[in-house]
């Protein structure tokens, strides 16, 4: 029989097993219930300091070899034609992400669509082609020059929402990307990647238009372009919102 392991190693395991038990039960996975929030977590009031995120647990299993990436180019070739969840038999490829891999800004989704799974980029159906009027129109800036990712690199069958285990997989790739990308700002679209980033159950009509500390970046949440298709009128808020990043960035708002 070989040596036995040491109190240190013991302990080591041990806290890192404890920090994965939480972390899977924040996501609802395996059964746990969704861990409270903590009262640091709630929305700011106005005027009031943005909660930080703590770091992910998620990041004490990282794949060595992922750890070792560092570019986005090795990235896209680690996650390869991706087997990890079980959403690998529905899609037609990974939809990795797109834009400028130094950008200042990244807008992170939720998940693939047809369309983008049929071409393999983010964002380019109905909800894709509002969110390029917003980059090019309201923020004067080209597509290319931001980045756009979703927190599930592959389609859910029937655009179904993203499921607990489906993003406990995938987000690993998400947050290794915009390690790599470190933008300035992150514009958080849509309750799944709102409330996956900031670690949340809070609803999103609570969290848009305030700012968050995720892992020293700031990120602002706010609603994602299907809904506005859905309910024109809230298009104002979203502009309210980008307009605060417009700011945050140095960027002189144009019109709405």
């Amino acid at each position: 029989m070989g040596d036995a392991p040491s109190q240190a190693t013991v302990r080591e395991v041990a806290s890192a097993l404890r920090a994965y038990v939480e972390y899977q039960r924040e996501l609802g996975v395996l059964g746990f219930a969704p861990a409270a929030p903590p009262a640091s977590a709630a929305a700011p009031r106005e005027g009031s300091e943005a909660p930080r995120v703590p770091s992910s647990t998620s990041e004490l299993f990282v794949e060595p070899a992922l750890a070792r990436v560092d570019t986005l180019e090795a990235l896209r070739e680690h996650i390869g034609d991706c087997r990890r969840c079980k959403l690998a038999p529905h899609r037609t490829q990974v939809v990795f992400g797109v834009g400028n891999p130094r950008a200042r800004l990244v807008f992170v989704g939720e998940a693939p669509g047809r369309d983008e799974d049929r071409q393999g980029e983010p964002f380019v159906g109905r909800a894709g082609q509002l969110l390029t009027e917003i980059i090019t129109k309201g923020m004067k800036l080209r597509r290319e020059d931001v980045y756009i990712a979703n927190v599930i690199k592959c389609r859910p069958p029937e655009n179904r929402n993203p499921e607990p285990d489906e993003v406990a997989a995938c987000e690993p790739f998400l947050l290794r990307q915009l390690g790599l990308i470190a933008p300035e700002v992150i514009v958080a679209l849509g309750k799944f990647a709102v409330q996956t980033l900031l670690r949340t159950k809070t609803p999103i009509t609570q969290l848009r238009g305030r700012w968050y500390d995720y892992h020293g970046v700031k990120l602002m949440p706010t609603f994602h372009p299907a809904y506005l298709l859905r309910n024109p009128a809230d298009k104002r808020l979203v502009w309210e919102d980008i307009q605060k990043v417009m700011r945050a960035l140095g960027i002189a708002p144009g019109r709405a």
